[in-house]
């Protein structure tokens, strides 16, 4: 059982259902065609009612999600095979553009081939989920409106490269297995889970060198083979090897370096950085928000008073950072000025009962391990007085959301403002936080509150867009019988910008756009720090 404070950094929460009446277990393969229409109607009927959608999510992206979900109803009944129900499931899912929800294989259910192939012998250990091609690619964001990417980086070992010449950085992409830049993009983007157009172009980027379950094995084939064009306008194709990410050096010419900063030490969640001149500048390279948070932000505080840093100004470059919780721990010390944190409420539908249930017996289970926890952040009490309270009141009133609260109670209670104020010791200089499209979740709520309290500056390109309070996963079955299909997910409660706007779809802009380019790429965390130290005075 995971303690409650799990349950309250993780943001989902395990069901079952059977679909229909028990009629005994089906056997392997994609059931039948009136079984995958009952299972289809169940998923459209149960996100009608449990989908917490966010309407500028929506707009922005000119999307109906309800009608993209039906739109593939023919496609579900027809998918004969597990592969093919599969990826039509996951279609049916991605249809509502939602960076957080995904199609899982479950025990039992369907299977899926191995993205490795063949089993691969090699002294690294058992065969990768993920095969790799020896290159890298990534977004141009200087040419919005449009799918172009190029090569970032590529293998240092020739021996990578015996079937063309290695592709040179900066090249761009103008093939994909014999499938123009354009058309890849579309016949892949349905399999991609996104919230805004700038996350799926960098996801885009990321996944196409690599061997996955994310598309449908029809996309690939035993090499990758790629037209690329020279920055001379010379056209060439390659054809390359998948092979063990492990195996493959990598030159990592684009990879985050800071020009006259010296690392000092490091942590999961950060690292720490000061410049070699001795300016009042402390550089935090952040990670992510993940269970050592707390410990890693107190051990900077202390190293801050003890070594006179707290009054230096702050560059936080969050452009790798990933997701977790408890970013209003790090900004009470990060920050001089108080600061108005993010809200979140709660869609009241079938499963907000059992998800009472459910954070009722974690928060006994808490109880139990009676393990401590820092006085700055609630035990989960806060945030049962508020399920057996409000949300209880909402779901006897047939409401359609709760109340919005303090986000997760985890830093205030309902009754709560939401303001928090620094802690007595924190920095006292200025802020710039570096961001881009790879990071989101609970990054793109630490960036809202520095926007939105106007706590500094940000620098780079908006965060991925992505964010929510809970997500309901459930285990569908085959309706009418007991055998498992796949773990589908549903999105129950909206994340509130301090600023009042749901941030799902509607990541906080950065004050000083710099896009990624083939241009810039070489230098882009230079560009950044360059502008950072001009925003502080420290250049």
């Amino acid at each position: 059982m995971r303690s409650l404070r799990g349950f309250l950094v993780s943001t989902a929460i395990l069901a079952i259902t059977f679909c229909g009446d028990y009629a005994g277990p089906t056997p392997r393969g994609a059931g039948t065609a009136a079984q995958r229409e009952s299972l289809f109607d169940y998923i459209l009927e149960r996100t009608q009612e449990r989908e917490a959608f966010s309407p500028v999510k929506n707009a922005r992206l000119e999307l109906d999600p309800m009608e993209a979900m039906r739109s593939l109803r023919d496609e579900v009944i027809e998918a004969d095979t597990e592969e093919k129900l599969f990826y039509a499931l996951e279609k049916v899912s991605n249809a509502r553009k939602d960076r957080h929800l995904e199609v899982g294989l479950v025990p039992g259910g369907i299977t899926l081939p191995d993205p490795a192939g063949v089993e691969m012998e090699t002294e690294l250990g058992p065969p990768s989920s993920v095969l790799q091609a020896p290159v890298r690619f990534a977004q141009d964001y200087g040419a919005p409106g449009r799918f172009a990417i190029f090569v970032t980086d590529h293998s240092t070992n020739d021996a990578h490269f015996a079937n063309g010449p290695r592709p040179a950085l900066g090249d761009r992409v103008l093939s994909v297995n014999s499938l123009s830049a354009d058309e890849y993009h579309r016949a892949a983007e349905p399999y991609h889970r996104y919230s805004t157009v700038e996350k799926l172009r960098w996801v885009m980027a990321e996944a196409l060198p690599q061997r996955t379950r994310i598309l449908p094995g029809s996309f690939y084939g035993e090499t990758l083979n790629l037209e690329l064009e020279g920055a001379d306008g010379d056209r060439y194709t390659v054809s390359l090897p998948y092979l063990h990410p492990d195996s493959i050096p990598w030159a990592e010419v684009a990879e985050p370096h800071y020009p006259d900063f010296r690392e000092v030490f490091s942590t999961p969640t950060y690292d720490l950085l000061l410049p070699d001149d001795g300016r009042p500048v402390v550089l935090l390279r952040w990670y992510g928000f993940r269970e050592t948070l707390i410990e890693d932000v107190d051990r900077l505080m202390a190293h801050a008073s003890a070594e006179g840093l707290l009054e230096h100004d702050l560059i936080v470059d969050a452009t790798r950072s990933g997701g977790g919780s408890r970013g209003a721990y790090a900004l009470q010390r990060l920050t001089p000025r108080s600061f108005r944190t993010t809200f979140g409420n709660l869609r009241i539908s079938d499963v907000t009962d059992a998800f009472i249930t459910q954070a009722r017996e974690e928060y006994r289970q808490r109880s139990l391990l009676d393990a401590g926890v820092p006085e700055t952040v609630d035990d989960g009490t806060w945030l049962m007085e508020w399920l057996e309270s409000d949300v209880t009141d909402s779901l006897r009133a047939g409401a359609a959301y709760t109340n919005n609260v303090p986000f997760k109670l985890a830093h205030a209670p309902r009754e709560s403002d939401g303001v928090l104020d620094p802690t007595p010791v924190h920095f006292q200089g200025g802020l710039v936080l570096l961001l881009g499209p790879h990071g989101g979740s609970h990054l793109d709520q630490f960036a809202a509150i520095v926007a939105d309290n106007k706590l500094g500056t940000l620098i780079g390109m908006p965060a991925g867009g992505y964010s929510n309070t809970w997500e309901w996963e459930e285990v569908l079955r085959f309706p009418g019988t007991d055998r498992p299909v796949v773990k589908f997910m549903w999105s129950i409660g909206h994340t509130i910008r301090p600023n009042g706007e749901i941030l799902e779809g509607n990541p906080a802009q950065v004050d000083v756009f710099v896009p990624l380019t083939r241009e810039n790429f070489r230098d882009y965390y230079a560009i950044l720090m360059r502008k950072a130290l001009e925003i502080l005075g420290r250049e």
